[in-house]
This record gives structure tokens, sequence and C-alpha cells, in this order.
């Protein structure tokens, strides 16, 4: 799994520093090969979002959930608008060169022109946590699930933020509602397996 997946499955397993980006890129040929159940191409772009959502909620198998995962990811890229379209592009590549301020330019003209697009939000949440924001990091992270509760990517960086500060009970809530979205995640599984068996032994 790229660790640029999500924003961050674990503190311990991902670094956060590489976790949203991955959206940017292509399904791997491997994942391109996984068939997914087919969505109605006439439907509007949320309808389609909406039922690939129900499907990474059925879906018990990791392999065909992550392929299902991707395409929501390719969707999250796409705003809509060929300006924002082109700085996240930008932002991206900056990112990748450690041009960090560049970035963040990029990324907050982006929130500007199109405040609810959350995925603009989403990346800017990734990089504030790289750079050590982890209170602006947070903050993006709720923006983004005030615009898309289901965004999966945005819950696990919630969970490792909160793992970080030693909040075992809290990160296991955020890894709770990530698994409510994407049950066959298996990392997630583990997280959640793991805090509540610690939990559950502090509370013996």
């Amino acid at each position: 799994m790229s660790a640029m997946r999500f924003f961050a499955l674990t503190s311990a397993a991902l670094p956060l520093a590489l976790i949203l980006l991955s959206a940017t890129f292509p399904a791997t040929a491997a994942e391109k090969d996984v068939i997914v159940e087919q969505t109605d191409v006439s439907s509007s772009p949320k309808q389609h979002l909406d039922q690939l959502f129900s499907q990474l909620k059925r879906e018990r198998d990791p392999d065909k959930a992550s392929s299902i995962a991707n395409e929501i990811r390719m969707e999250w890229n796409d705003s809509g608008s060929a300006t924002i379209n082109l700085l996240m592009q930008w932002a991206d590549k900056a990112i990748e060169e450690k041009r960090n301020p560049a970035a963040l330019d990029f990324l907050d003209e982006a929130i500007a022109l199109k405040p609810d697009y959350a995925e603009s939000w989403n990346r800017r949440a990734t990089l504030n946590f790289v750079m050590g924001n982890y209170r602006k990091s947070m903050s993006d992270i709720e923006r983004v699930l005030d615009l898309e509760p289901r965004h999966f990517g945005a819950l696990s960086g919630m969970a490792a933020i909160l793992s970080n500060s030693g909040n075992d009970q809290l990160t296991l809530k955020a890894w709770e509602r990530f698994l409510d979205v994407y049950p066959a995640e298996r990392t997630a599984q583990e997280q959640v397996n793991t805090l509540a068996e610690k939990l559950a032994g502090n509370r013996t």
C-alpha cells in the first residue's frame, strides 16, 4: 500500500507526511485488475460517489475495497474546475520538491476560490502536519469532515494526530468512524483491535 493513500493510517505504521497526496496517482496495475461493481455512468458525480461509498461499505475483500477506494480518490481529485485542479497540481509538485511555503500558497488560493472543495482542505491538513502545525492540521481536517463526513483519509489523519497526543480513547473512536466508512481496511482494523485491547487492559 502506498504511504500516500491516506492522511495517516497510524503514526506508527505510516508517516503522515506522505498520506493524502496518493489520490493524485493512478492505481497500480494490480489494483486495476480487480473487478469492481459497475456504477451508472450516466449518474451525477455526487450520485456516483454515493454509489462508490455504498460499495465500499459493503465490500469485505480488502483488494476489491482498495480498488473502490482508489475510485473514490479519483472522484475527490477532480474539483470540477480546471483552475482549482491546476492549483492542486502545482501544490503537489511544490510539496514533492519540499517547497512548503509555495505549496501552502497554492492550497490557500484553491481554498479561497472554492471553499467547498474538501480535497484542498485535506491536502493542506497533510502539509500542516508535515510542518508541525498540528492544531492547524486538525482544524483543516474538521473542515474536510464538515464537507465530506465519509472522508476516510481525513479520519485516519485525525486518528494519527490524536494518537500522537496520547489520547487512546479518542483515537479509537476516530478509527471506528473510519471503519464505518471503509470496513475492509486492514491497518484500521488492526489499530482498532490494538487500542481496544489496550484500553480494556487499562481498565482491569
